[in-house]
């Protein structure tokens, strides 16, 4: 700074002019002049002209006067208090109010002026937020991230999905990502994560994610088929969060900013299976041995505590299926992986929930359900690689085209994995049946379905006179 700029400063300060006066007066900024000041009112200095004058430095042990304190001058938006308080509370912003202030009320100060006086109204203390204590092995939190970037099969860096369990008590995390997420994931990671921290918890928090609650509910919520079976199996009970309200899992919402910021920031991987031997090097040797921010404590000493109190873990794994929503065709049939079943009783076109596990083989009985009855699956049909069952065929019924004598006589069934219907003859050779009756009969179809299979020869027995002995030669439909 240059030399008469700062006398200015140390002159205007000693005449008593405000901070503010002497930067629209100098244009110095008023961090640079509050530091000015400090150090003229700071003990042992001597301030002013007098000294100066005498002829030399200050006595020693000479402490200046206290500085007057700034006149409390009214802001020129207090008139204004109670509107501009109600559009505060509105979420306005100071720009608006003081637009608004110039056309409505007549408003003739400066913008800064509604800017020092909202500022001011917005000041207030800080949120606060209840801190919920849980017993050892009582609560564990689990909720979905985003990893680091990661080299996928096509080449190219995607970011994962980061799963991460924490226990409340704690801290002590299980983390781990993967590409995809569906149901059956979302149980088997929480399947890894009981089998990894040596016991199951007595209540697991979640978010209201699909593949954990259908249909959010705070009394009653609607949880995955798949999850809850998973649940009940290592006898854990899941309490979903209500909408829009993360602060109930905040341990776990902490956690996974924790791992982002910390463990995977600027870090690039180039297989799926490097992050997550990453993220167990990191979890062992800096996660579990640092301090609990709240507690003041190790997490390792914590969870050494909470251990025992951990609910022991079943002798056999959870069975994983899928659930899915299947159309009934024509035949009463649903398809599940490859294979035919009955959803009798069932409308056709009507939706059947069908459940199956992936683990079963295409020759053994799946554990399925479908409309609340076992599917029961048959031998491979002789001309076709699909499986059937044997059960209700609906008729076909025979077109419209065909002679009265024929439409109003027995049908043929379709085939089992409802193929189109065929129409054949029973033999060859000329009938002795009156004019009247036109006992005209299709000669099979060759018409293949679309897995290609040939549809079966049924045969309808045409109407005649009682003096029809051979059956009439066969034709082709029109």
């Amino acid at each position: 700074m240059k030399p008469e700029l700062l006398t200015t400063i140390r002159t205007l300060l000693a005449q008593g002019a405000t901070q503010r006066e002497i930067e629209r007066f100098t244009g110095v900024d008023r961090k640079t002049i509050r530091r000015y000041q400090r150090a003229a009112n700071s003990s042992g200095v001597a301030t002013g002209s007098a000294a100066t004058a005498a002829g030399g430095t200050a006595a020693a042990g000479q402490i200046p006067p206290p500085r007057p304190p700034a006149s409390a001058t009214p802001s020129a938006c207090a008139p204004h208090r109670v509107w501009i308080e109600a559009q505060v509370e509105l979420g306005r912003n100071a720009v608006s109010i003081y637009q608004d202030l110039v056309e409505q009320h007549g408003f003739a100060h400066a913008y800064n002026s509604v800017k020092r006086f909202v500022a001011g109204l917005k000041r207030r203390a800080p949120e606060r937020f209840d801190v919920l204590e849980f017993l050892p092995g009582e609560e564990a939190q689990v909720d979905y991230g985003l990893g680091a970037p990661t080299r996928h099969a096509n080449g190219k860096y995607r970011r994962p999905y980061l799963f991460v369990m924490t226990l409340k008590y704690s801290g002590k995390s299980f983390r781990k990502v993967v590409w995809k997420t569906d149901q059956e994931v979302w149980a088997r990671l929480h399947e890894e994560a009981f089998r990894a921290l040596g016991g199951c918890c007595k209540y697991v928090v979640l978010d209201n994610l699909k593949e954990g609650v259908i249909r959010p509910d705070i009394y009653a919520p609607e949880l995955n088929p798949v999850y809850a079976a998973m649940l009940a199996h290592y006898g854990v009970v899941a309490d979903p969060c209500r909408v829009r309200d993360p602060n109930r899992k905040g341990t776990v919402e902490n956690a996974i900013q924790h791992t982002q910021g910390t463990a995977l920031k600027g870090r690039r991987f180039e297989s799926i299976e490097a992050q997550n031997d990453w993220l167990a090097h990191w979890e062992e040797r800096w996660a579990a041995p640092r301090i609990h921010g709240r507690k003041k404590r190790q997490v390792a000493e914590l969870f050494g505590e909470e251990r025992p109190h951990l609910q022991p873990l079943p002798a056999t794994a959870f069975v994983l299926f899928r659930q899915g929503v299947r159309t009934v065709d024509d035949a009463g049939l649903v398809q599940v992986e490859g294979a035919y079943y009955a959803a009798l009783p069932a409308a056709p076109t009507a939706k059947s929930r069908c459940a199956s596990s992936p683990t079963a083989s295409r020759s053994s009985t799946p554990a399925a359900n479908c409309c609340a009855a076992t599917l029961k699956p048959r031998a491979k049909a002789p001309s076709c690689s699909r499986r059937a069952i044997a059960c209700s065929i609906p008729r076909a019924r025979p077109p419209a085209s065909w002679p009265r004598s024929l439409r109003s006589g027995p049908t043929p069934p379709r085939s089992p994995v409802n193929c189109s219907p065929a129409w054949a003859a029973p033999a060859s050779g000329r009938s002795t049946a009156s004019p009247n009756s036109r006992a005209l009969t299709p000669a099979p179809t060759s018409r293949r379905c679309a897995r290609g299979c040939s549809p079966p020869i049924a045969s309808p027995t045409p109407r005649s006179n009682a003096s029809s002995s051979v059956a009439p030669s066969p034709r082709r439909r029109p």
